[in-house]
C-alpha cells in the first residue's frame, strides 16, 4: 500500500492504494494519526485507488475518527469504489462516517477557508 497526503486549504486528503488488511493497516493509522499529531484535525480519506479494506482497516479508521472528534475535527470518506463501500455498509459504518460520492464534496463540506 501506498499514501499520499496533500492539503487543500485546511483540509488534509489522504489517498491510500491498493489493499488496507491486517499487514497495511499499520501504516495508514500511522498516516492518519500522524496528521491529527500535526494539527491536521480536517480530514478526507480518498478511496478512488483503495482495492480492498478489511475489518483492521476499518478499525483504524474508527479510532482515527474518535480522535479526530475528540480533538475537534472530523473525518470523512469519499470516491468508495462500489467492494468498498460493500464492506463500509456491512459493517454499519456509513452510520458513524459521513461518506460522499465525489472528493470536492468531501472537502467543500469542511466549509470555505477560514470559516
Amino acid at each position: 500500500m501506498n499514501i499520499i497526503i496533500e492539503q487543500q486549504h485546511r483540509v488534509t486528503i489522504v489517498r491510500p492504494t491498493g489493499f488496507v488488511d491486517a499487514e497495511t493497516a499499520k501504516t495508514l493509522a500511522e498516516a492518519l494519526n500522524g496528521q491529527l499529531q500535526a494539527g491536521n484535525l480536517s480530514l478526507v480519506v480518498d478511496l478512488d485507488q483503495l482495492d480492498y479494506m478489511s475489518s483492521a482497516g476499518l478499525r483504524v479508521l474508527l479510532a482515527v475518527l474518535k480522535d479526530a472528534r475528540r480533538q475537534g475535527g472530523d473525518l470523512r470518506l469519499a470516491n468508495a469504489r462500489a467492494e468498498v463501500l460493500q464492506v463500509l455498509e456491512m459493517s454499519g459504518f456509513v452510520k458513524l462516517v459521513q461518506i460522499y460520492p465525489a472528493l470536492a464534496e468531501a472537502v467543500d463540506s469542511y466549509g470555505a477557508p477560514g470559516a
